[in-house]
């Protein structure tokens, strides 16, 4: 089945890790699928392909590897202008959305097609994932993600509206009513996203629903607080679980993230709000960090043009002050390039050579392969496990190395004081070194934070995934979804005009 939405953000990708961990419990083979992305979360798999960040979570709930197969296409946006277009999780280019959606994206449905029907092949039932909103008549020739791919896999579509923006009746009506003919026959109707209060007072609007389109409402999913999972449209804001619990110490420790333009993977934080006492925050002005214990330059699909934000907003101050004083400050990826002294860019920006914040001894030079991984390998005498994605190439001429890879290559990031830098996404996942790392920032900060010894980031994960799973079974018809994902579109749904024009 297809879980569409009727706008971006509207719930499709927490709808769907609830469905289809409920259909892993009830023991069948289970597989997400997502056409196209358009994300700048993105993960690895094992066999080293790069796919959306949402996808990999999917996974997760499906009981199963992530692999490329679940998400052929990933767009990563580098400015107003173009995106890098992952294929099959390799990267073939940049193209501007009039040349993506001029032909090469209609060019990709075949790639699309090949890899659901793979996934199809080996499991019981595959959920997938639409995007955006399927009445975008302006891209529907092109498209290879919502109704394109359901009218040629034959899937039967529920669609997703988010209650809490308002009107949602008029935005299920007008979905269903602004596609062809041929799609409304595949769109078996809808589910309630985000709902509070008294779902009596909803009833007799999903009924007048029914009477005007001829679909059911197959579920209102309500609204619950820190759900805590990996999203592509969400904005910025802390998904972990926990993430308001008092300290188990006398004081909090305070974390401060740099809202960088085109941000990359800034789930990587999520891991630190999961602790008790930890508070972790997005700013976009150095005043706004100015009593952060911690201040975090995350990853950006936009290195150069993040330098010069972080420029105009007083961080480059603000982060040199910090680092005279032995404040704390951690770079991630594109973070870490940044607090370098030299950038050497002719692939993401074709900027030249750009001086950068000065904080580490390092020079960066950015390649136009990309580094693809998962690594393992040790920090703080810790094991660790993470994954790379960057075109920037790191040389430490100086400082410490912040981990070092299992395999034997050279070490990765660097050290000096209280300033730290990696490429390593989720290093923070590991239970183990973010507490040491934790109790040293603490330390270093001068702060009574004392460390839980008992979070386990990746149990709080599995629970968030289990629990969404109880709405979909609590307050969805699931054994209706089980039908649709058994016998397909419900035969002689009606035709609601005016249809697509």
């Amino acid at each position: 089945m297809l879980v569409a939405g009727t706008t971006s953000d509207a719930g499709k990708s927490v709808v769907t890790a609830g469905i289809l961990r409920w259909l892993a419990r009830q023991g069948l083979k289970v597989a997400p699928f997502k056409g196209q992305n358009m994300s700048l979360n993105s993960f690895v798999t094992r066999e080293g392909a790069e796919i959306g960040r949402a996808q990999a979570m999917q996974a997760r709930a499906a009981g199963v590897e992530p692999t490329a197969l679940m998400n052929p296409v990933l767009l990563k946006p580098g400015g107003e202008a173009s995106s890098q277009v992952v294929l099959m999780g390799r990267p073939v280019g940049e193209l501007s959305a009039r040349g993506y959606h001029g032909g090469r994206q209609e060019a990709l449905l075949g790639t699309v097609l090949d890899c659901l029907a793979e996934l199809r092949a080996t499991h019981d039932a595959v959920v997938c994932e639409g995007a955006g909103s399927p009445a975008e008549i302006n891209l529907r020739r092109t498209d290879i993600v919502n109704m394109g791919i359901a009218r040629a896999a034959g899937l039967p579509v529920v669609v997703v509206g988010d209650i809490d923006r308002g009107g949602v009746f008029a935005s299920f009506f007008g979905t269903t009513a602004l596609l062809s003919r041929e799609d409304q026959a595949l769109v078996a109707g809808y589910l309630v996203n985000k709902f509070r209060g008294d779902v009596s007072l909803l009833e007799p609007g999903l009924r007048m629903l029914e009477k005007l389109t001829g679909r059911r409402t197959y579920g209102v999913l309500p609204w619950r607080e820190g759900l805590g999972i990996d999203e592509e449209d969400g904005g910025l804001g802390v998904r972990a679980p926990g993430a308001a619990l008092p300290p188990v110490g006398e004081e909090v420790l305070r974390v401060a993230v740099c809202a960088v333009p085109l941000m990359s993977n800034f789930t990587d934080v999520d891991a630190l709000a999961a602790e008790p006492g930890v508070r972790v925050r997005f700013v976009e002005r150095a005043d706004e960090a100015a009593d952060a214990d911690l201040l975090v330059v995350p990853g950006t699909r936009g290195t150069v043009r993040a330098l010069a934000w972080l420029r105009e907003r007083g961080f480059a101050g603000e982060l040199a002050r910090r680092a005279a004083a032995d404040r704390p400050v951690l770079g991630v990826c594109g973070g870490y390039q940044l607090l370098g002294e030299r950038i050497e860019d002719d692939v993401e920006s074709r900027a030249g050579v750009v001086p950068g914040l000065g904080l580490l001894p390092v020079r960066v030079r950015f390649e136009r392969e990309k580094t693809l991984g998962r690594p393992a390998g040790t920090a703080l005498g810790l094991p660790v496990e993470g994954y790379e994605i960057h075109h920037g190439v790191a040389e430490a001429e100086g400082g410490a190395p912040f981990v070092t890879y299992a395999d034997g290559r050279a070490p990765d990031g660097c050290v000096v004081g209280a300033v730290r830098g990696t490429h390593w996404h989720g290093v923070l996942e590991n239970d183990a070194f973010r507490r040491a790392y934790l109790t040293g920032v603490a330390r270093e900060a001068g702060r009574r934070f004392t460390v839980a010894q008992d979070t386990e980031f990746g149990a709080l994960r599995e629970a968030q995934l289990d629990r969404l799973a109880d709405l979909v079974e609590e307050h969805a018809d699931t054994a209706a979804l089980l039908r649709l994902v058994e016998a397909g579109p419900p035969p002689g749904l009606p035709f609601v005009p005016p249809g697509a024009p």
